[in-house]
């Protein structure tokens, strides 16, 4: 059977465990890979037996596109931000990172926002000796037009900018318009996926990305995977507020619902699913890697916030689009 994912989600179904697994269910699957905002808007989901984009607006969209009733939400990554020790004292001491409600740091987006709003250079931070370069003070995103993970710092920033509201409105979108079609302008050239900026992070290291917009899923498979690409400067900060990514997988056929039924109830199938550092509907499952691998993750997160409407999300990204 067939299906179309987002592509933070193929490693998990291309690797043999996971294939192993849907074989002893009779279950031999093959996935295509494309942005959540293609499946729900221009991928022909007519040759698939099932669709699961990485965002909760575009399977709402697909769902009712399809008339589909069932829907599940097997896994789920909040929004993140990779970096590095010395970014987070510098942002620090400018007020803008301070710690959450547990074990871990955030980046303050209204703190964040004051400063992208003044065009501030990491030059200009006072005291700045271990980054004093003549460059914006932005977090590396990927492309909105094109990716999910943009779509969802689109929806945490514009929350912040609309008052600590969640924009639903043609005149707050109006409002916020100026200074979040700024965020992502003002970076350049973007990549299309995620991989993208969290590979440049790893490999370029601070030079060229000191602040990239990840799921937290990335960071934690390669805490997981003890392969030395987390080196001990780098350091993972949350976004206060946050926004999880729902992973939500749309059936078009029995064989699709019995995916959605496996991926949220199947024990072997959620730990395989938490290893790639993905939190499972079983929460334990993700606490259990997390605490084997000895990784510094908070199990619950507070401040979220819920995406716009998909309707919203698009009008918003079509004219962020237009000013490319």
């Amino acid at each position: 059977m067939r299906g179309v994912i987002g592509s933070e989600k193929q490693a998990f179904f291309t690797d043999q465990r996971v294939v192993d697994a849907f074989a002893k269910h009779g279950l031999k699957v093959e996935v295509d890979t494309a942005g959540s905002r293609q499946i729900a808007t221009t991928v022909d989901l007519a040759k698939y037996e099932f669709a699961f984009p990485s965002s909760s607006p575009a399977a709402q969209k697909i769902q009712r596109d399809r008339k589909v009733t069932t829907v599940y939400t097997p896994f789920q990554s909040p929004m993140a931000i990779a970096t590095f020790e010395p970014i987070v004292q510098l942002l620090s001491a400018a007020g803008a990172v301070h710690k959450g409600a547990g074990d871990y740091q955030v980046l303050d987006i209204a703190k964040y926002l004051q400063l992208t709003q003044a065009g501030t250079r990491w030059d200009q931070l006072p005291g700045n000796t271990a980054y004093p370069v003549r460059k914006n003070i932005l977090v590396t995103t990927t492309d909105p037009r094109e990716s999910n993970s943009a779509a969802m710092y689109l929806s945490i920033v514009s929350f912040v900018a609309n008052g600590n509201n969640v924009v639903s409105t043609p005149d707050q979108e109006a409002k916020v318009l100026p200074q979040v079609s700024k965020l992502f302008l003002d970076q350049g050239y973007t990549q299309n996926s995620t991989e993208g900026p969290f590979e440049d992070y790893l490999s370029a290291g601070m030079g060229k990305t000191p602040l990239a917009l990840i799921y937290e899923s990335q960071y934690v498979d390669r805490l997981v995977r003890h392969d030395g690409s987390i080196r001990p400067d780098m350091r993972m900060l949350y976004t206060a507020p946050t926004v999880y990514s729902k992973h939500t997988l749309v059936p078009f056929s029995p064989n699709g619902d019995k995916i959605g039924q496996l991926l949220s109830t199947d024990p072997e199938l959620g730990k395989l699913a938490a290893t790639f550092g993905f939190r499972t509907t079983n929460p334990q499952l993700f606490r259990d890697v997390v605490a084997a691998a000895k990784a510094p993750v908070p199990a619950d997160l507070v401040d979220t916030v819920q995406p716009p409407s998909f309707e919203t999300l698009e009008r918003l990204l079509d004219a962020i689009q237009k000013q490319y």
